[in-house]
C-alpha cells in the first residue's frame, strides 16, 4: 500500500496564514444584522450560522434556483408566516418540498381557528379530555381538525381534481381554491398554498399518505367510489422533480441551491433528483452547488435527516464545490435561527429578485428531460435485464477487485 505523503510544514503554515481571522467587535446595538453576523459569530454553532447566512446570500446573488425543504411542525410554529411566505413573495424561494401536515395545519387559521401557546407539562390526559391537540408547547381545539377535514373534502370534490396528477399540480390547484376562499373571507395573512399559487412556486410532497389532506382523499374514495377520480401519479411526481432540476441546470444562471429546514422525507425527495438523473437515467449532472441545512440531529447515526453534504456527495446529490466551499450544517432548532437569518437577508436590499415562476415552466422542464432520456434510450435499455450470473463477486478474483481499504 502506498504511503500517504506528509504535507510540508511551510504549506500548512501558509494555509493557516490565509485563513479568515476571527474579528469580534463590541456590540453597540447599531449594527446591521449582516455586520453582527460577520463579527459576533466567530466560532462553534455561531460560525455555522454565519456561514449559512453567507451561503444564503450567495444563493440569491448567483441567481441560483433555490429549492427549500421543510419538515417538522413548522406551520403550527408560524415559520411560514414569518419567513417562508415573505421569501416566496420576494422571489427568493424557487421551489418547495414539504410534508402534507405543514400544508394542512396552515389551513386552520384560514377558516378561523387559532393556535395557542400551552404548557407542555400540564398533562396530556387532561388535554385529551378537553379535546385539545398538543404539538409540544402549541395547542388547538380538535374542532380545528374536523373543520379543516370538511374544507379539504369539499375542495377535493370539485371537477378540476377528478383526474390523475402530480403533487405540484395538486398543490397548485389547492392553492388556487384556497386563494379564492381567502378572498371571500377577507383573510389578511394568506396561506403558504395560496402564496405559492400566486407566485408560481411548485410544491412537492414526497409522502402524501402521511398527512391529513390525503386521509380525506381516502375517505372520499371509500364513500364516493368511482365517482371520485382524483389520483396522484407518483411516477410522474418523482420524474418532475428531476426534470425541474435538470431544466434549472441548463437555463438561467445554471446554479442550484438547496436550503434544508429539518430533514426527513422532504430533504431526500429533493436531493434524489440528482442521482435519478445521473445514475438511473444516465443524464449527466453535478449535484447541488450550495447546500445549507438546519437540523438538531447528530451526523454520526446513519440517519438521512442528519446526512451532511460530504456524505450526500458520495451519492451524487451535491457537487464537489458544495462540499469544499458551498455547504454548512447548522446544528440547531430551525425555529431558533431561521427567522433571524431571514431578517438579516431582508436587511440587505440586494437580496431580492423577481419570482422564477418554475410552476409555469413545469411542462417545458418535463419535455426537456424527455428529450435527453430519448437520446439515451438505446443504452438505457441495456440496464433493464439482470441474471444471477451478473451477481458480484462471482469468483475469488472478482472479490479481490472489490476490496476496500481504510487507512
Amino acid at each position: 500500500m502506498a504511503k500517504t505523503p506528509t504535507p510540508k510544514k511551510s504549506s500548512l503554515r501558509a494555509a493557516y496564514a490565509n485563513a479568515r481571522k476571527a474579528d469580534p467587535r463590541p456590540i453597540t446595538g447599531k449594527e446591521k444584522p449582516a455586520e453582527l453576523l460577520a463579527h459576533a459569530f466567530s466560532a462553534y454553532v455561531g460560525r455555522q450560522e454565519r456561514t449559512a447566512f453567507e451561503l444564503m446570500q450567495q444563493s440569491v446573488q448567483q441567481d441560483a434556483s433555490i429549492f427549500l425543504t421543510l419538515s417538522g411542525a413548522m406551520t403550527p410554529a408560524g415559520l411560514h408566516q414569518s419567513c417562508l411566505i415573505p421569501l416566496v413573495e420576494k422571489g427568493i424561494i424557487s421551489a418547495i418540498t414539504t410534508t402534507g401536515a405543514n400544508l394542512y395545519h396552515d389551513a386552520h387559521r384560514i377558516i378561523g381557528h387559532g393556535i395557542r401557546e400551552v404548557n407542555p407539562n400540564a398533562g396530556d390526559l387532561q388535554y385529551r379530555l378537553a379535546r385539545i391537540i398538543r404539538i409540544y408547547d402549541l395547542g388547538f381545539w380538535e374542532e380545528a381538525l374536523l373543520d379543516t377535514d370538511r374544507l379539504f373534502s369539499a375542495i377535493l370534490r370539485q371537477p378540476q381534481f377528478q383526474k390523475k396528477m402530480t403533487t405540484p399540480e395538486f398543490h397548485y390547484l389547492l392553492g388556487k381554491a384556497i386563494h379564492g376562499i381567502e378572498k371571500q373571507l377577507g383573510v389578511k395573512q394568506p396561506s403558504l398554498l395560496s402564496t405559492c399559487y400566486k407566485h408560481g412556486v411548485p410544491i412537492w410532497v414526497g409522502a402524501v399518505q402521511d398527512g391529513s389532506i390525503f386521509l380525506n382523499v381516502v375517505k372520499l374514495k371509500r364513500l364516493l367510489g368511482d365517482e371520485f377520480k382524483f389520483e396522484l401519479d407518483i411516477n410522474d411526481d418523482v420524474y418532475s422533480m428531476a426534470a425541474m432540476q435538470h431544466y434549472c441546470r441548463h437555463n438561467g444562471s445554471g446554479k442550484l441551491a438547496i436550503w434544508i429546514l429539518g430533514g426527513g422525507v422532504p430533504k431526500n425527495y429533493t436531493l434524489q433528483g440528482e442521482p435519478l438523473l445521473d445514475q438511473i437515467l444516465n443524464v449527466p449532472t453535478s449535484g447541488f452547488d450550495i447546500d445549507v441545512q438546519f437540523c438538531v440531529d447528530p451526523v454520526d447515526n446513519g440517519a438521512l435527516s442528519s446526512c451532511p453534504a460530504g456524505e450526500g456527495h458520495t451519492w451524487g446529490k451535491v457537487s464537489v464545490e458544495a462540499v469544499e466551499t458551498g455547504s454548512m450544517y447548522v446544528h440547531c432548532d430551525v425555529t431558533a435561527v431561521f427567522p433571524w437569518l431571514t431578517h438579516a437577508l431582508f436587511s440587505e436590499p440586494k437580496n431580492k429578485r423577481k419570482p422564477m415562476r418554475l410552476m409555469d415552466k413545469m411542462a417545458d422542464a418535463v419535455k426537456f428531460l424527455d428529450a435527453d432520456v430519448k437520446k439515451r434510450s438505446k443504452s438505457l435499455m441495456k440496464t433493464l435485464d439482470w441474471s444471477v450470473e451478473d451477481a458480484e463477486p462471482s469468483t475469488e478474483e472478482d472479490a479481490k477487485s472489490h476490496d476496500a481499504f481504510v487507512r
